[in-house]
């Protein structure tokens, strides 16, 4: 991958010069994570990257640029901007009811009392509308979340038994996910509070509706090829396996354990669950392309995604009131994160100093559940994307990785 001179784009070599060296000894010699690569861009260039660790710990094999992770929930601002695309063609507006697309979602309920099938529940307040999906404030739930620290839901519950919203098990298709949540109740009525969620793979069975195309075709024929990244996949194909990295368990202090093997895994067989909110492998070069759309406002080598004005209203936060996600949150909800609110589809940094982390207001990021993050910030024109395969780990990445880049910038 070619870089720049960090120097070019007004950041400091030497500072740089220790991420790769911190991350080394705090992630990989400690037995945290197999290995990673992490890229810091600046003014639309590379600037840094860094490759260390394994992409495979049990068969040797060495980490490299050209790896391919799982993405999980970073699929998730591809599809938010792939919806936005077809806003831009005036297919719908965000205050249409899901309704209007998706006839079954008409008379959906919120949970009361009961455990599944049998159910206690009353009428929502109002309809569920786009925007909540995007948002995150559809009351939708995660059947992962059952395996997760904290209070358990009846309908997080009922979720995991239909394996609805689950990380690596689905309904055959994004059209079987939607009629399975149809027949389930809400955890709460659209918009009056945040919950983490399959909102955004209802989003890419919207885009199927109104496009008319498989999700799939369509990411690939509207954001793939426009922006080179020929490699981003819901599939690993034969001739791509041997650069497909493991997916470890959090780390014990013992030796890391495999969660999901690169050979044999559901990312070898033929897919048709093409997951909006999860699912898509790339390596780092692909989702930096991404990136770099995002960094330039929506066009990348004079190929337009998305119109300037389009990005600005989405990383915006569209919170009520411009609260913040903590204060928002549905009363399980597992993501809290200090500080930050959530637009059409990115978190958004609503206060540094109560996240506690060093950066600007206005930047927006996602992660996903490998421990793998980027994010982008307007005001300094800087992005980081950093890729492990380390699921559910909970590390202070970002943290760490903002502490060791901002310092860069000397301008």
């Amino acid at each position: 991958m070619d870089t720049v001179i960090p120097e070019s784009v007004n950041l400091r070599s030497e500072q740089l010069a220790k991420i790769p060296k911190f991350l080394q000894q705090k992630y990989v010699d400690s037995g945290l994570i197999a290995g990673c690569v992490v890229a810091v861009i600046r003014n639309g260039e590379v600037a840094h990257l860094s490759v260390m660790g394994k992409a495979d710990i049990q068969r040797d094999v060495d980490m490299t640029e050209d790896s391919i992770f799982r993405l999980y929930s970073m699929t998730k601002p591809i599809t938010s901007i792939a919806l936005m695309s077809l806003y831009e063609d005036g297919l719908f507006q965000l205050t249409d009811p899901v309704s209007k697309f998706i006839p079954a979602w008409k008379n959906l309920e919120v949970y009361v009392s009961g455990s599944y099938p049998d159910f206690q529940t009353r009428p929502v307040d109002r309809e569920m509308n786009v925007q909540d999906l995007l948002t995150h404030q559809s009351g939708l739930t995660y059947g992962f979340f059952v395996d997760m620290p904290g209070a358990t839901t009846p309908v997080q519950l009922a979720y995991k038994e239909l394996d609805l919203g689950m990380t690596d098990v689905f309904p055959p298709t994004l059209e079987d996910l939607v009629n399975g949540l149809a027949t389930l109740p809400l955890e709460f009525s659209p918009g009056t509070a945040w919950n983490y969620s399959v909102s955004t793979d209802v989003c890419a069975r919207l885009v199927e509706v109104i496009s008319g195309r498989d999700f799939d075709k369509f990411l690939t024929e509207v954001i793939f090829e426009p922006l080179g990244m020929h490699e981003t996949s819901y599939e690993v194909s034969k001739e791509l396996l041997p650069r497909f990295t493991v997916n470890y368990k959090p780390s014990t202090g013992e030796e890391l354990e495999i969660y999901q093997d690169s050979h044999g895994s559901r990312y070898s067989d033929p897919i048709t669950h093409f997951g909006g909110g999860v699912g898509l492998t790339a390596p780092i070069a692909d989702y930096i392309q991404f990136v770099k759309m995002l960094m330039n406002w929506g066009e990348l080598d004079g190929k337009r995604i998305v119109g300037p004005r389009t990005l600005e209203y989405m990383i915006r936060n569209h919170l009520p009131a411009d609260t913040d996600i903590a204060d928002h949150a549905f009363d399980n909800n597992v993501v809290r994160p200090p500080g930050a609110g959530f637009g059409l589809g990115f978190g958004v940094t609503t206060d540094s100093a109560a996240a506690g982390v060093i950066g600007s207001e206005g930047v927006y990021n996602w992660s996903g559940a490998a421990s793998t993050v980027f994010w982008v910030d307007p005001v300094e024109d800087l992005a980081v994307v950093y890729l492990t395969q380390s699921m559910l780990a909970g590390l202070p990445t970002v943290a760490d990785l903002k502490a060791l880049v901002y310092p860069a910038i000397i301008d």
